[in-house]
């Protein structure tokens, strides 16, 4: 009986080309970015507080009823993603 051919196994090691560590620039924020995310931060906060405290004396922010909470949301939101930058 003929001997059977042996086979390579096929060598699954990962490249070490591959490996290399990437170098990002990664220093300090800048100043003028932190103030604009605390500025939008803040500025979320000081529309849901003029809207509860004086929206019947305003009456174009009275007329955005329920819009009110999606734009001082939204600017708090869009502080708070920015904050996933900041270093």
């Amino acid at each position: 009986m003929p001997k059977s051919k042996v086979r390579k196994k096929t060598d699954y090691t990962i490249n070490p080309a591959s490996r290399i560590p990437v170098k990002v620039k990664a220093g300090p924020s800048p100043v003028w970015y932190v103030a604009i995310m605390l500025g939008f931060m803040l500025a979320g906060l000081a529309w849901l507080l003029v809207y509860y405290l004086a929206a019947d004396h305003i009456t174009w922010m009275s007329d955005l009823n329920a819009w009110n909470f999606l734009i001082g949301f939204g600017l708090m939101v869009v502080g708070l993603i920015m904050t996933m930058r900041w270093r």
